[in-house]
């Protein structure tokens, strides 16, 4: 039988393994990480050596499946058998309406799925070039290493593109002060697992507002190498102060808006639920112990002592304990709308298919939904099936056709799934038109999953 290489254990890579390898097909997963001991074989955002890591937010986003985007691919992906989606299952953690996991324990049960299958092969290796010949798929994320990366580019005969991409800070728990802090969701719409209080929120007056929003702004900042000087940042994954430099109330807009959160500390007898602060900052459940709490939208490129000198002064989190501080890396991706077929295939070398961040998606699911997809091409391929697409008012089937054709090759910039890339519905209510892109979305991929599904499983 013919073995598929993937290249790339992260979501995309793990999702394509677990599409083949429970249909019975032979693969062999290189992974680069773990293979020696010297640490050399890594990235500069990845801490451990698992498969499928989560290297910024522990965040699938949200998982609602009737007035979201990214809720929808959630329940696509679901009812694909999706590896991904087991895992989150398995390692949620409270998070409002939200799909948020323990990364260590998401991991674990990604690599334990995968090496219960007989026939996938898990390899610690380093891959420095495409094959030449063999059904591959390159799912190296957006940290792919150096000699791959350029043979990529050899191969797609244009030069790849960047941004930068940034991860937020984790704070041990038992260093927040509560007795300032308070636990909600906003609107008080949390979840049940979290009993409705998802969130730790940090009020501020604005006093203290505009004192951190200077500081964000003086605060001394990683600098660029020469080459990385012009390199664009991904709209959703702004790094704080880039934000802050936007305006003075632009995270009042954004992750630090105070809506939806009476602060009970502040109760007067007018309101005695308290009264909104000024800004709020959020802090999100990262595992399943509720030891670590990641800072929501938080990402930043300060230098880590003035990190915590400057996020210290957030009210709760005075004597606040990092268990890690935030970062930035450099991240790579293809022109996907001029290198790559409607499935996923080099042009220039199409027995090698992309999939995951690589291809320009951008987030966790949208990364595994494209690996997903990848491996499903695969199966269609190998028993000589043609390949159907998702329709494209679906939500899997509007991201494969964003990053394989649709969108704009001169201005492709790294894009997660939203009801922008689907077919319009422009005679219905504002007010209703997402749970009418999704019952739509459903009633059309229910259609082709009847038929997807007649591949041998």
């Amino acid at each position: 039988m013919t073995q598929v290489h993937i290249i790339g254990g992260g979501l995309a890579g793990s999702e394509a393994a677990w599409q083949l390898g429970r249909r019975g097909f032979r693969v062999r997963l290189s992974e680069m990480r773990g293979a020696n001991a010297s640490g050399a074989n890594t990235t500069p955002a990845h801490q451990t050596d698992g498969l499928a890591e989560l290297v910024c937010s522990n965040s699938f986003r949200s998982d609602d499946h009737e007035h979201n985007a990214v809720g929808l691919l959630h329940h696509e992906m679901r009812g694909l058998d999706s590896l991904v989606m087991h895992a989150g299952a398995e390692a949620r953690v409270p998070a409002g309406s939200a799909l948020a996991v323990d990364r260590e324990v998401f991991s674990a049960a990604v690599e334990r799925e995968l090496r219960a299958l007989p026939n996938v092969e898990i390899v610690r290796e380093r891959i420095d070039a495409l094959p030449a010949s063999g059904p591959t798929i390159v799912a190296t994320g957006p940290l792919t290493a150096q000699a791959l990366a350029e043979s990529i580019v050899a191969a797609t005969g244009s030069d790849r593109l960047a941004f930068f991409d940034a991860i937020a800070p984790i704070v041990h728990r038992d260093s927040i002060d509560m007795g300032v802090c308070w636990m909600a969701a906003r609107w008080d719409r949390g979840s049940a697992p979290g009993g409705g209080k998802d969130y730790i929120n940090c009020p501020m007056t604005r006093e203290q507002y505009l004192a951190f929003h200077q500081g964000l702004l003086d605060g001394e900042k990683t600098e660029f190498r020469e080459w990385e000087a012009n390199t664009p940042y991904f709209e959703g994954c702004m790094p704080i102060e880039v934000m802050a430099a936007r305006g003075v109330d632009t995270l009042r807009y954004g992750p630090m808006k105070p809506v939806g959160l009476d602060n009970p500390h502040w109760a007067t007898e007018e309101f005695p639920q308290g009264r909104w602060p000024h800004a709020v900052v959020q802090l999100r459940q990262d595992n399943a112990l509720g030891t670590l709490w990641n800072m929501v939208g938080f990402q930043t490129k300060l230098k880590h002592a003035e990190q915590v000198r400057l996020f210290r002064t957030i009210p709760g989190l005075a004597n606040a304990e990092f268990a890690r501080l935030g970062g930035l890396h450099r991240n790579t991706f293809l022109n996907s709308p001029l290198v790559l077929d409607r499935q996923l295939r080099l042009k220039a070398a199409p027995h090698i298919r992309f999939a995951g961040q690589v291809t320009g998606c951008e987030g966790y699911v949208e990364s595994a939904a494209v690996g997903l997809m990848a491996g499903l091409m695969t199966v269609a391929e190998l028993i000589g099936r043609e390949w159907t697409p998702p329709p494209r008012t679906s939500a899997m089937g509007a991201l494969l056709a964003h990053v394989t054709g649709d969108a704009e090759a001169e201005t492709y910039q790294p894009m997660n799934v939203n009801f922008g890339l689907f077919p319009p519905l422009p005679d219905i209510h504002k007010k209703s038109r997402k749970l009418a892109y999704t019952e739509r979305a459903k009633a059309d991929f229910a259609a082709w999953r009847a038929v997807a599904e007649a591949v041998p499983a």
